[in-house]
Order: C-alpha cells, then sequence, then structure tokens
C-alpha cells in the first residue's frame, strides 16, 4: 500500500491540478494554494481537482512535500518562508521565448541550482518538469507494468529524493535517479530527455550519455 503523504501544491495552473489529481488518486492528502487567499481558488478547486482542498498558502506549512508549480519567470514572487525547511519539488521550465532572457538561467548552470539559491533552506529535488500535464494523468501505470514511463529526478539530499521517488512511483511512474541538483540540466527544456518519453532502462542511459558528455568522455 502507498504511505499517504502530505502534499502541498504552490500554484493552480494546469501543472500544479495535474499533479494534485494524481496525487488524490495515489491516496495522499492534498492542498492547494496560490497567492490568492483560499475562499478565492475554494471552488476551482472543488471542480477541478476533486479530493484535495483549498487553503492559504502558510498552511502548506508541515507537507511532507511542497510541489512548486509556477511559471518560472515568476519564482521570484514566491512567498519563500512556507517553504523553509521543506522538501520542495521544483517543476519549473526555462522557456526564454516565453519568459524572457533571464540571465540567471543563462550562465551554464542548473535551473533549479539558481531556483534553491533564491528559495533558501529548503531541500530542492528537481523532476515532474519533464512531462506533460496531460500525460501526467494518462501515462501512469502501476510498478512493474512493462515499458512503464521513468521521470528523473535530481537533487542533493540523499532523503529528499528517496521520499520524492516514492512519490513518483506513487503517481505512476518509475523514479530514476540522476544525481546532484546540478544534474537536473540533462532534463530541461530542449533535451532529449524533457522531449521525449523513455522506460526507465532508457533513462538511465541518456543520463549515463549525457554525464559522459559533461566529463569530456
Amino acid at each position: 500500500m502507498t504511505q499517504q503523504l502530505s502534499i502541498g501544491i504552490l500554484g493552480a495552473g494546469r501543472v500544479g491540478t495535474a499533479v494534485g489529481r494524481q496525487a488524490v488518486r495515489a491516496g495522499h492528502r492534498v492542498r492547494i494554494a496560490t497567492d490568492k487567499p483560499a475562499d478565492e481558488i475554494k471552488l476551482l478547486t472543488e471542480v477541478i481537482v476533486p479530493g484535495a482542498e483549498a487553503v492559504d498558502k502558510d498552511q502548506l506549512r508541515g507537507s511532507d512535500i511542497i510541489v512548486v508549480a509556477v511559471p518560472l519567470h515568476k519564482y521570484r514572487s514566491i512567498d519563500t518562508e512556507v517553504l523553509q525547511g521543506h522538501v520542495v519539488i521544483d517543476t519549473m521550465n526555462y522557456w526564454a521565448p516565453v519568459d524572457g532572457v533571464m540571465q540567471e538561467f543563462e550562465s551554464g548552470r542548473s535551473t533549479s541550482e539558481v531556483v534553491a539559491d533564491f528559495f533558501g533552506d529548503v531541500r530542492l529535488v528537481k523532476t515532474l518538469n519533464h512531462i506533460g500535464y496531460g500525460d501526467l494523468e494518462v501515462d501512469s501505470h502501476p510498478a512493474g507494468t512493462p515499458g512503464r514511463r521513468a521521470l528523473a529526478l535530481a537533487a542533493d539530499d540523499d532523503d529528499a529524493k528517496q521520499l520524492v521517488a516514492a512519490f513518483i512511483d506513487s503517481l505512476g511512474y518509475d523514479a530514476v535517479d540522476a544525481g546532484a541538483l546540478s544534474a537536473g540540466k540533462a532534463f530541461e527544456n530542449g533535451t532529449e530527455i524533457f522531449n521525449g518519453r523513455h522506460t526507465a532502462e532508457q533513462m538511465t542511459g541518456l543520463l549515463e550519455q549525457c554525464q559522459r558528455v559533461l566529463a569530456g568522455v
């Protein structure tokens, strides 16, 4: 049986609500918040993510995992106090044609490393960024299903990675450890991993290939 987790979701757009619906199906307790008061998103939450609870963002504190699902160009507007001390999933992607050129994401570092610096005392895990919000709900399968789709995750905290890996598995996907947070660059926008659908074996091979390229082997 899947361990029930308390999942906080910051953002009620297409990604956040898709993650919320899938988490509810997996048996987790889901709370969704935005910058608006809970009363203003209560109806939307009840209709779009039945089984989830609309809350004020301060009420996300104490969640086992907080999923940040907002457009990356808005990351500096996030109230990071809510995130402090938590395991946080970064689902955000950098799209220069949409977000505009943001120099901090043009440095060669992974986007999640930049985000982690801004967020502060969080245990950041990069994942759920390389699957479409529509695919998330239709591509899931029980563990052991042949050809089950895999999702990569990267983090500097091994315990956080293990917790998020179990969450990913509960959503219906094989979790593949990509390594440190810097390794998240291997599945950002424009990469082969980002653009395709891969099994765990295929994902592992692509990640190893990326590591060899970065090492100059």
